[in-house]
């Protein structure tokens, strides 16, 4: 497992900065984004993506059904004297919060729901008239595309690739290098309901959204704070080339609104 993944501090800081510097920036391209604007998260973990929302004015929420990353979200909002109001609930049994949204935020989420439809169909409940998703997750075949870097084990937390292999394979070599159940069980879940990016515009068409704007990522503005890599968008030639993409693609940053909107 690689040390961030332990730090939660940390991870919140990495994420609080990749928001402000990457995030925000191209939110702002299409929406304008200010004091006032409210903003959800959903799979708002420890909250770091919503700090700079916050300390901009923005009326921020976050929903995440781990009680443990709201306790440190609260936390750590308090600690940087920041406002937001966090809530630990499973998002599709939330009842609360319908049609309150000008912008939901969802970073590297949706490869982890299984239902996928619902899950587009719970997010336009959410919005107001004319509200906005940013979306973004990793391609399902691209070389972490399994989240195997919160393996405990040095090796699989740094192989590209494995999570491609069958599933039975997959997971006996998880369990050979002493995986807890617990992380064997969560790379499992990945694996079935993994995001590839012709899925997810089947998806997101079919519950009546459209991309305001889709950007293909070769190297993930996120690893520019944890592996001080600098971004780099994947060559539109790649991008193109259904299913070939998947495998170059590290992050797909998504702008949608409600198609007729």
């Amino acid at each position: 497992m690689q040390s961030r993944q332990l730090n939660r501090r940390q991870y919140f800081n990495e994420l609080a900065t990749t928001s402000e510097k990457y995030f925000i920036p191209y939110i702002k391209r299409y929406r304008q984004v200010g004091k006032g604007t409210k903003v959800l998260e959903i799979g708002c973990g420890d909250g770091g993506n919503l700090l700079p929302f916050s300390c901009m004015g923005c009326d921020v929420v976050g929903v995440d059904m781990a009680e443990g990353r709201i306790r440190d979200a609260r936390k750590f909002f308090q600690e940087n004297g920041a406002k937001g109001r966090f809530i630990a609930s499973d998002v599709f049994l939330l009842k609360e919060l319908r049609h309150q949204f000008d912008l939901i935020v969802c970073h590297d989420v949706i490869e982890h729901i299984d239902d996928k439809e619902e899950f587009m169909h719970k997010c336009k409940q959410f919005l107001k008239t004319r509200g906005v998703i940013f979306m973004s997750f990793p391609a399902w075949q691209m070389p972490f595309g399994g989240h195997q870097q919160i393996c405990r084990s040095r090796i699989l937390s740094h192989l590209p690739f494995f999570h491609l292999l069958p599933t039975r394979l997959y997971e006996r070599i998880l369990r050979a290098r002493k995986e807890d159940e617990g992380c064997v069980r969560e790379l499992l879940n990945i694996k079935k309901t993994k995001c590839p990016i012709e899925l997810f515009e089947r998806t997101m068409r079919k519950e009546g959204f459209e991309a305001i704007d889709r950007t293909f990522y070769f190297i993930n503005p996120h690893y520019e704070v944890k592996f001080h890599l600098r971004p780099r968008r994947l060559y539109a030639v790649i991008g193109a080339i259904p299913y070939i993409r998947n495998f170059f693609t590290t992050s797909c940053f998504y702008f949608l609104k409600s198609a007729g909107e």
